[in-house]
């Protein structure tokens, strides 16, 4: 497995995607799973702001080694976690 990607393998959790979702051809894509670092990060650059501009997204991801769309869906899933805590 690739751990620098961020990426689960495609062939591993495929065939349950197709499975449990009755896929039309078309896969889902795995789950991601970030490290620990990975996650440390994000949460300490979320605590300082909740909106990331695209200059401040493309860095993170690179200096995370995850794409920025991957970024962007983790700050929205983030701020709606927040949302449902207060």
């Amino acid at each position: 497995a690739d751990e620098s990607s961020g990426y689960e393998s495609e062939s591993a959790g495929g065939e349950r995607a197709a499975a449990a979702g009755g896929s039309r051809g078309r896969q889902r894509r795995a789950r991601t799973a970030f490290t620990s670092e990975q996650v440390c990060r994000l949460e300490k650059t979320f605590q300082r702001q909740k909106y990331l501009g695209a200059s401040e997204r493309r860095k993170l991801a690179a200096a995370l080694q995850l794409s920025e769309i991957q970024i962007k869906t983790w700050f929205q899933n983030r701020r709606m976690k927040l949302k449902r805590q207060i």
